[in-house]
């Protein structure tokens, strides 16, 4: 009874405010519920090419966008944490690159899996999805990706942030050396000797390795990874990304010439525990770009497993600074 008795009471105030306040309630929850529903993720996918893109969208269309490009052997799904951070106050992308996560996998034989044809890709999405401004976030593979795109699109470009996107020799470490001798020596018994590469151990040892609290790695995450590298016919597709990646480091002195003439607004977020590229590899954009700010973290690869918090708060407080 008294339940009742409060329920009506409550209705009689509602009843009782002017006008104007009940408006203004209404207003309120509506605009709240717009905010919300923007700032949720939203997978779609968009055909490019031919092959179907899946991509993650969340924040206003109205805001600057950001374009995240994830790395091997990951997808956009690396950034789960990151989005609902910055979607508060802007647009954000996240595409699979072909052959990762949700986007189409065409077999290695139909498909030319090089860093030039994933940049191509990545560019006919940016125009189907018409996008004229945006800054970009790279990761490992995505920082050959997105810095062809920059090279290719700098009027678009607003900034770049780096995590653990290398675009300098001395950030390569020597557990490239396998990946080198075959990029020296094409050969088949070189190509089998990567294999190794796309195991279940060494997604896993990605992910872990220099890790500051491994406890903090969702298990999802590689395991989601190591899914779709075990699909028939991703091997060779991966082992021809690890040949083609010469064609990145060959490109570095463009890159390079990119961040000394047009000297973008740049973030390098890096864990200093990775076991493939090194701090020299951060440190190196100050060199070339006197508008590159360089920021460690304790951690290794997959950087925003262990400290999405920090990083995310640097990235906002970078992107402020942005011009539109």
């Amino acid at each position: 009874m008294k339940n009742i008795i409060k329920s009506a009471a409550a209705i009689l105030t509602i009843v009782s405010l002017p006008e104007t306040a009940v408006n203004a309630q209404v207003k309120n929850s509506l605009t709240t519920k717009e905010n919300t529903e923007i700032q949720a993720a939203h997978y779609s996918t968009v055909e490019v090419n031919g092959l179907k893109i899946f991509y993650r969208e969340a924040g206003s269309k109205d805001a600057p966008t950001v374009l995240l490009l994830h790395g091997y052997p990951t997808s956009s799904h690396m950034f789960r944490n990151l989005i609902p951070m910055l979607s508060k106050k802007y647009h954000v992308i996240a595409p699979d690159l072909p052959g990762f996560g949700f986007s189409d996998a065409p077999d290695h034989l139909s498909f030319q899996y090089t860093f030039d044809n994933l940049a191509n890709t990545m560019q006919g999405f940016i125009d189907k999805l018409g996008l004229k401004r945006f800054a970009i976030y790279v990761f490992d593979y995505g920082a050959p990706t997105g810095y062809r795109l920059a090279l290719a699109n700098p009027e678009k470009i607003t900034g770049i942030i780096s995590q653990n996107g290398n675009a300098y020799e001395e950030g390569l470490s020597t557990g490239w050396n396998p990946i080198q001798k075959y990029w020296k020596d094409p050969s088949q018994a070189n190509r089998d000797s990567l294999k190794d590469f796309v195991s279940k151990e060494s997604t896993w040892f990605q992910y872990h390795e220099g890790a500051s609290d491994p406890a903090l790695i969702a298990p999802e995450t590689y395991i989601l990874d190591q899914y779709f590298l075990d699909r028939p016919g991703n091997i060779e597709i991966q082992l021809d990304l690890l040949k083609d990646y010469r064609t990145n480091v060959a490109l570095y002195p463009k890159f390079q010439d990119y961040f000394r003439d047009k000297k973008p607004m740049m973030l390098a977020v890096w864990g200093n525990q990775d076991p493939y590229f090194l701090p020299a590899g951060a440190e190196a954009y100050k060199r070339d770009n006197p508008n590159a700010t360089v920021k460690f973290y304790k951690t290794g690869h997959f950087a925003l497993e262990t400290h999405c918090k920090e990083i995310g708060a640097d990235i906002l407080l970078f992107l402020a600074k942005l011009p539109k």
